[in-house]
Order: structure tokens, then C-alpha cells, then sequence
């Protein structure tokens, strides 16, 4: 599969809408009408959104806040690939182009995911992220959210 990873754009906006809210996180945290567009214009505007492109069709997303951890490291404050793309490899090469982005001015990443979603967390753990911390009732009581974390090698 060929990708080509970019900053977004508009023209973007229904498809990284449609993946955030076909995804565990998206039923879970963006369930409300216009949630999920409303976080990802904000990425859009900020200039920290990045679209994966497969043949000029918008099948995943990344949004990262620059200082977004402790207002000193990168935060990857959404990671979502279509549900029919799912399982194809893409959201690794997300990672990947994320960590390329970040790690040129920082040596450390971070994020967060929630306890409702552990095939995420085995994901980010695949992929050299450990668990530092936890956060219950972060976002949502009840909801533990694991602080997860990635070291600049």
C-alpha cells in the first residue's frame, strides 16, 4: 500500500471525522454531533494535523500538540485509520511519522489511552511506549486513562 503522509486540510475534514467516530475512542469520547469535527478543526488550525493518503483517498490522522505534556513535550492528542483500513499496517506508519516529526525537536513523546481501549494500548506498547502513570476519571468517571510514554533512541 502506497501512503503519502501530509498536513491536512479541509478537503480532509468529513474523512478524519468519519474514522474518529467509526473508532473505540470516537464511540466513546465523541459520540455528541459535531465533537469529533470540532477537535480535529482545532488540529486543522493549530497546523498540527497530518493526513495518510492511499491514492488520494484521506484513510487516517494525526493530531499532535507540540508542548502539550507538562507544557514541555509533544502530546499525540489523536491517532485514528478507517475502519476498513484497520489492521493494514497504517496506523504503525502514523506512529512512525508522528515520532519523525516530534523527535526532531524533542526526546520525548506522550499520550494517553483509556482503559476501555487495550487493543490501543497493546498497540502503543508494540511500539516501544511504556506506561508511566495513570489518570482515573480523567476525562470520564469511571475511565482510567494510562499515561503512556516513548523515549527518543
Amino acid at each position: 500500500m502506497n501512503l503519502v503522509i501530509k498536513k491536512a486540510n479541509e478537503k480532509y475534514l468529513e474523512d478524519c471525522e468519519i474514522a474518529l467516530t467509526q473508532s473505540t475512542l470516537g464511540e466513546q469520547y465523541f459520540a455528541k454531533a459535531g465533537s469529533a469535527r470540532n477537535a480535529i478543526t482545532e488540529g486543522l488550525n493549530q497546523g498540527n494535523l497530518y493526513v495518510a493518503l492511499c491514492e488520494n483517498e484521506c484513510v487516517g490522522f494525526f493530531y499532535i500538540i507540540p508542548n502539550g505534556a507538562f507544557h514541555s513535550f509533544p502530546y499525540l492528542h489523536l491517532i485514528c485509520v478507517k475502519e476498513e483500513y484497520r489492521s493494514k499496517g497504517i496506523g504503525s506508519v502514523l506512529l512512525e511519522q508522528m515520532e519523525e516529526i516530534v523527535f526532531q525537536t524533542a526526546n520525548k513523546v506522550f499520550l494517553v489511552v483509556a482503559d476501555f481501549n487495550p487493543e490501543a494500548k497493546r498497540f502503543y506498547e508494540r511500539n516501544h511506549y511504556c506506561q508511566v502513570g495513570e489518570v482515573p476519571s480523567l476525562y470520564r468517571p469511571g475511565i482510567t486513562e494510562y499515561l503512556m510514554m516513548k523515549e527518543k533512541k
